[in-house]
């Protein structure tokens, strides 16, 4: 199974939220939470940190199986490229993680140059 969602997980989003500034984050990790309201900052209760998250519209219907909400989180882990820069994901970065400046309400957002190589090589001059 992908790590990485489908846009058509993610039906009933209205907004995404951020916390950060994204200027200095080149990837966020992405999952899709059961969490029991539509709206409002979700309960975070993985190591590392909430960068953002989605809100849902009104209509947005419960998981039929829990009866709580598939709400996105975005986050990251102590060791992602922001906190440690010459670690694992100097270069590349993990499964869920996604460009967060392609991420919208209802799509998941991509693998991009930046997400996977760093700010570095987006702004290096060309044939350096």
């Amino acid at each position: 199974m992908s790590s990485m969602l489908e846009d058509g997980q993610l039906t009933g989003e209205a907004e995404v939220v951020w916390l950060e500034n994204l200027d200095t984050i080149d990837y966020v990790r992405q999952a899709l939470d059961k969490v029991t309201t539509r709206t409002g900052k979700p309960r975070y209760s993985r190591d590392g940190r909430l960068v953002g998250y989605t809100t849902l519209a009104a209509g947005a219907e419960r998981d039929p199986d829990s009866g709580l909400f598939p709400r996105r989180t975005f986050f990251l882990l102590p060791h992602d490229r922001d906190s440690d820069p010459t670690g694992d994901y100097q270069v590349g970065a993990p499964g869920e993680a996604v460009d967060p400046r392609t991420i919208e309400p209802g799509r998941a957002g991509a693998k991009t140059p930046r997400s996977q190589t760093g700010h570095a090589a987006e702004i290096a001059p060309a044939g350096s």
